[in-house]
């Protein structure tokens, strides 16, 4: 009797095991609009998290922002908001940063940071005065087409910008602000002549400063894909939904599909 006892024992506690390790890791990118809007709000993401119940939320700052990010009380972005009252609910969710390290002064102190936003204003101005040629208005008119096109789907459920659709038209845009677009800026002359002070002093042409942000666009995401997949590695078997701007959403996926060894799977939350 005391043996059959030992077995059953041992029986469950091996299957219990088996299926520990069988248990599959789960990614869940939400892409976000960052602000509050009518359309979108903290409490409604807020409700999304509530149902799919994360073990692990990932938030699209570095190690100091998050320490600030979580440590006040004003700030007003819908994931903030929204994990802030997710984790006094669940106060056992771990919560983790996963950009890339001192992404903001990074682009500062390279001079990314004001080249990009001018030099699509210079680039809009062209444009508008009609001094563009017909190739270069045709790529720009195209990129404003797909800004247009991501507004309106940003005004709609988070449904509508988290699928592959809308993922589908984000790449196309973000390949057209930082591929495209760079042959304009290489082709006219005005974005040699056009410089900023970098902090240190240096002078760096539009030029250069948004041929180094298209670059970082690529930089960023793989980096920002490589730490979500060590999360995974780490919390193995846990439920880890990652709060992102939806932009962002097409290259990660593609990167953390690129890096999967069958350890975890991509759903929506959605699908949850």
């Amino acid at each position: 009797m005391k043996t059959t006892i030992i077995s059953i024992i041992f029986i469950t506690f091996y299957t219990f095991c088996a299926a520990q390790k069988n248990v599959k890791t789960e990614i869940c990118i939400i892409g976000n609009i960052h602000d509050s809007v009518a359309n979108y709000t903290p409490k409604m993401l807020f409700a999304i998290l509530e149902k799919a119940r994360p073990d692990v939320i990932l938030h699209e700052v570095d190690k100091a922002s998050m320490k600030e990010y979580t440590g006040t009380a004003t700030l007003k972005g819908n994931e903030i908001q929204a994990s802030n009252l997710f984790c006094e609910k669940f106060p056992n969710t771990q919560r983790f940063p996963f950009d890339f390290e001192g992404r903001n002064q990074y682009r500062k102190d390279k001079g990314m940071v004001p080249t990009d936003n001018l030099t699509v204003k210079l680039i809009d101005s062209l444009y508008k005065t009609g001094v563009l040629n017909a190739v270069h208005s045709s790529i720009y008119k195209q990129y404003l087409d797909l800004n247009k096109k991501l507004m309106d789907v940003a005004q709609l459920s988070a449904e509508n910008f988290n699928n592959d659709k809308t993922d589908s038209i984000s790449k196309v845009r973000q390949n057209n602000q930082y591929k495209k677009l760079l042959r304009i800026v290489n082709d006219r002359p005005e974005f040699l002549s056009h410089t900023v002070i970098k902090p240190n002093g240096e002078k760096i042409t539009y030029r250069d400063g948004f041929k180094l942000m298209s670059d970082f666009w690529d930089l960023r995401n793989r980096t920002m894909a490589k730490n979500i997949y060590e999360v995974a590695e780490k919390y193995k078997g846990k439920r880890i939904v990652v709060l992102t701007g939806f932009l962002h959403r097409y290259y990660l996926i593609s990167e953390l599909k690129r890096l999967n060894h069958n350890n975890y799977t991509i759903r929506e939350f959605y699908q949850l």
